[in-house]
């Protein structure tokens, strides 16, 4: 069970310190501190800020890609990429959709909102399901050479720690260790830059 401040907390405590805007840490709070709307994550600043593009989000389940769904981050319609997608719900109704986990990362350190995230799912690697992005392990694979994704390279989601170690066991075209398996908790603009730095 995560702790905050030394006290354990459930799932509905991590989600709540999930607040859209920065990436502090395992229990450090995303929080969206400046006055000039610029999301500062471990001291370091995104170079810009994305808005949710779901005007309405339930929040408690993930809701059904749509043709007319836009990744929050590269535009791209996440229709197009069923193996990669993932989406979000903030507290306050509002969510955003991507069509890759590595556009997930992005929105969760440059996002403008300052509504906490109630809920975050990502299509696991294997089996292509939505699952609990919260609870999920993502596996960061770097070697964009070896990967043929969308978006050039993304993290890989498993919802079973095991089966992370076991891909990781599996891929060889980089050294790759538990070390590089992280949490939703742990993405911060450093790993979101492997990912969509461009974009950052």
């Amino acid at each position: 069970m995560a702790k905050l401040d030394g006290r354990p907390i459930g799932r509905r405590g991590l989600l709540g310190t999930l607040v859209a805007g920065t990436a502090a840490g395992v229990a450090g709070c995303l929080n969206g501190d400046s006055d000039d709307g610029d999301d500062h994550v471990d001291g370091e600043t995104a170079d810009i800020s994305y808005d949710p593009n779901i005007d309405e989000h339930p929040g408690d389940d993930p809701i059904e890609f749509e043709s007319s769904h836009s990744c929050a981050i590269c535009n791209m319609a996440t229709t197009d990429y069923p193996r990669w997608q993932s989406q979000l719900a903030h507290e306050d109704g509002t969510g955003a959709v991507f069509d890759t986990p590595g556009c997930l990362f992005a929105y969760l350190v440059a996002t403008s909102s300052d509504s906490s995230v109630a809920g975050a799912w990502a299509t696991e690697h294997e089996t292509t399901e939505l699952v609990d992005a919260t609870d999920a392990h993502f596996v960061l694979v770097t070697d964009a050479d070896a990967a043929d994704d969308p978006m050039e390279i993304n993290p890989r989601v498993f919802a079973d720690h095991d089966d992370a170690v076991a891909y990781l066991e599996e891929w060889d075209a980089e050294d790759l260790t538990e070390d590089d398996i992280v949490g939703l908790e742990d993405v911060d603009l450093e790993i979101a830059s492997i990912y969509r730095g461009n974009r950052l």
